[in-house]
């Protein structure tokens, strides 16, 4: 399929998904318009005339939600799409995430203020978040364990491995509460858009994304894992080192998702607290499955699902529409682009009602 039938396909079901989705709220609510206009203009700012005549910008803290979100869900998203080139379904974003935040947070602690602090903790978190994946992908070569199992596993082990540190090893005791010190000054990131936490983050998750397409599509390993994905039994008698290709793309999605784990720790937090939610890692499934397995799509995918997100927040605090509307209106996005078969058969049915009242009317 063509990119312009492609991104057709997907405006439909973008489309539909909208249209029912406010077919519910029109049911569970007396004002569906105010609902439905809070939703899909809540994460962006507005720009009002002051009494003196200065231009003022509201609502950038829901503007900079919506980047923030995008962000991080690019990251795991790719953590997910890598694994997906060699017909892999690794569910282990979440625990290389925060593998990849506790190591950016302690290598951030115990350099200080130094000038080597920022960039050590950012190879910190990649080379940790690679770790944790590369276990899984030993386990599936090495052992042939269910990848689903075991990094399902893995990140209840991660996540235990995390509250352990953080509540014995760097906890802050005059905090008031169980979480690390403040990270010094030199191993975070400053906004870069004011009354938001947009950092440079927001540029490097796009690069992550060029990265891994140029890693892709002009290397030898990425033609590997491609081929493993493809035809193992071809690339084994190609002479193709599929395990070694496998148990890489493994690694390389965990980079990503430590790389998520320090826009986290270091941009957005600045600290780690030890009830940090597991859960968005998850949520990179979703955006890939939006992407259909496509990395260059993942920014894409990422905006338009963090931008579902911030405006059921927005949606619930003006309306009274519960967020769980929204949560229908992703979940009929998502089966509407995952169905291949949906889109050309609601075209069809749209053929077949315009040729009947064609028919009618002649």
């Amino acid at each position: 399929m063509t990119p312009s039938r492609e991104g057709a396909r997907i405006a439909l079901a973008v489309g539909a998904a909208l249209a029912l989705g406010f077919a519910v709220m029109a049911c569970v609510s007396d004002h569906p318009w105010a609902a439905f206009r809070a939703l899909l203009t809540g994460p962006l700012p507005s720009i009002e005339r002051a009494a003196d005549g200065r231009m003022v910008v509201h609502r950038l803290v829901r503007f900079g939600a919506w980047l923030q979100d995008a962000t991080t869900l690019t990251l795991v998203g790719l953590a997910i799409a890598i694994p997906f080139r060699a017909r892999q379904f690794s569910l282990g974003a979440d625990g290389q995430l925060f593998m990849g935040a506790l190591a950016a947070a302690a290598v951030s602690l115990g350099l200080g203020d130094t000038p080597t602090a920022l960039p050590l903790a950012f190879l910190a978190a990649a080379a940790a978040g690679a770790g944790w994946g590369l276990v899984a992908g030993l386990l599936k070569t090495r052992f042939e364990a269910n990848e689903i199992v075991t990094t399902l596993m893995l990140n209840v082990v991660a996540v235990q491995v995390y509250r352990l540190v953080v509540g014995r090893v760097l906890n802050d005791p005059t905090a008031g509460f169980i979480t690390t010190p403040p990270l010094p000054e030199a191993a975070t990131l400053a906004p870069l858009i004011a009354r938001t936490t947009v950092t440079a983050m927001v540029l490097v998750a796009p690069a992550a994304v060029a990265a891994a397409l140029f890693l892709l599509r002009r290397t030898t390993l990425g033609y590997e894992i491609d081929l493993a994905g493809a035809n193992p039994w071809f690339a084994v008698r190609a002479g193709v080192p599929v395990a070694r290709a496998t148990a890489l793309a493994f690694a390389l999605s965990g980079a990503f998702a430590g790389l998520a784990g320090f826009h986290v720790s270091n941009a957005l937090l600045k600290r780690l607290p030890v009830d940090l939610t597991p859960g968005i890692g998850l949520e990179g499934i979703v955006v890939a499955l939006l992407a259909r397995g496509r990395v260059g799509a993942l920014p894409l995918a990422a905006l338009g699902y963090a931008y579902l997100r911030v405006g059921a927040q927005a949606m619930e605090r003006a309306t009274d529409v519960p967020r769980e509307v929204v949560l229908v209106i992703q979940a009929l996005i998502i089966l509407f682009v995952v169905s291949d078969r949906l889109a050309p058969l609601a075209l069809g049915l749209m053929r077949r009602v315009r040729t009947n009242l064609g028919g009618r009317a002649a």
